[in-house]
């Protein structure tokens, strides 16, 4: 009696219990298709170099803060490219400045030598001018010189009849005979001044050839000036480059010290001290636990009512205990077309498969206080959907 009695209720049970059942899952969509996820910082170098030491807290599985020194490469050459970049920098301020005094220097003197050529060039005209009135005054007192020549030479000649007859005495014809000469010597002297005037004039103007060729060179003075303030630039732009290049340097020598970016699990250490390391080759990663999410690889069918902000439960293997979290974001693509090589069903021999699209999961503020979650555990996740 009693088996029949336990049949019947379980029968019942089971006709009862299994729409609820059924009405309940409804409710949720889950998959053990799932794992925690979460940052790996690989630390690698800047520059190439010497691994000369490394922090003794630098281990796999040890917990460094972050800005922590890891490790630091041979800083001798950094040294010296430092020491170089500001000898450099010294010499081109040095220059820079140097240049820099030329151009007010060199504009006084270019533009002041342009005035004074200027200034000897209408002295010299002017000089010409003079010279020309001088001889025309000369040339006047020749015209006057040979007027009282030819009238001294008359009356000379007329005092020598008169001498000849003996109608005036020898000392009178003297008299004329002296002021003729007189008037000849006179009239030589006057010539010679017409000559000399010529002659004066003639340098004259060659001077003022000279000074034009004078001014011609001292135009060039604007360009001068230009020409100073262009290598006073170049000087200063020589400058910012060799401050570029110190602080280049300074920064290499800077990227011989390796800090920790993020705090975290050390793992994968490789480097050792000795090590010749090259930029971007991996030394070490470090894990920050504190930034943990699980993504959960769900079917596309169970997709179709799953949105952001939806409450999940996680159950962690590793631990047999539950977490809490939302679905934080979904999918922008199934998971095989980010694998490494994607399928491809142009051939036509396409076979449907249902695909599995990777949620991501994010755990409750709180819920790992402990931080004993690690990336690559596995789980089970199930999403309340409505």
């Amino acid at each position: 009696m009693k088996p029949r009695v336990f049949g019947a209720v379980f029968a019942l049970l089971l006709v009862g219990g299994a729409p609820a059942v059924w009405l309940h899952s409804r409710h949720f969509e889950s998959t053990d298709d799932a794992q925690i996820e979460g940052h790996l910082n690989a630390i690698s170098a800047r520059i190439p170099g010497t691994v000369a030491r490394i922090n003794p807290n630098v281990e796999n599985n040890h917990y460094v803060e972050a800005g922590t020194l890891l490790l630091e490469l041979d800083p001798g050459d950094y040294d010296v490219a430092v020491a170089q970049a500001r000898a450099a920098l010294n010499t081109r301020e040095a220059t820079a400045n140097a240049a820099g005094l030329q151009v007010p220097i060199v504009q006084a003197s270019a533009f002041g030598q342009l005035a004074l050529t200027r200034a000897s060039e209408s002295e010299a005209v002017d000089s010409v001018a003079v010279e020309e009135a001088n001889l025309t005054a000369a040339q006047h007192r020749v015209e006057h010189d040979l007027l009282v020549a030819a009238r001294a030479e008359r009356d000379r000649q007329r005092y020598l009849a008169l001498v000849e007859k003996r109608e005036i005495s020898r000392s009178e014809y003297d008299a004329r005979e002296t002021e003729a000469k007189a008037a000849a010597e006179t009239l030589e002297a006057d010539r010679s001044s017409v000559v000399a005037a010529q002659r004066r004039i003639a340098q004259a103007q060659s001077r003022v050839v000279q000074k034009q060729a004078d001014v011609a060179s001292a135009r060039t003075a604007p360009e001068q000036w230009l020409n100073v303030k262009a290598r006073s630039a170049a000087s200063v732009a020589q400058v910012a480059q060799a401050r570029a290049d110190l602080r280049s340097a300074e920064l290499n020598l800077s990227y011989t010290k390796i800090y920790a970016p993020v705090s975290g699990i050390v793992g994968r250490k490789t480097v050792e001290v000795g090590h010749r390391v090259q930029p971007g080759q991996a030394l070490l990663i470090v894990v920050p636990v504190g930034d943990l999410w699980v993504t959960a690889n769900f079917k596309e069918t169970q997709v179709r009512l799953m949105r952001p902000g939806q409450p999940v439960d996680v159950h962690v293997d590793a631990f047999d205990r539950d977490y809490r979290g939302t679905v934080e974001e979904m999918p922008g693509a199934a998971g095989t077309l980010f694998s490494l090589l994607p399928p491809e069903n142009a051939s036509g021999n396409f076979v449907k498969v249902v695909q599995r699209l990777p949620v991501r999961i994010r755990l409750t503020s709180g819920e790992d206080a402990d931080h004993r979650l690690r990336p690559g555990m596995s789980v089970e996740t199930r999403v309340r959907v409505n």
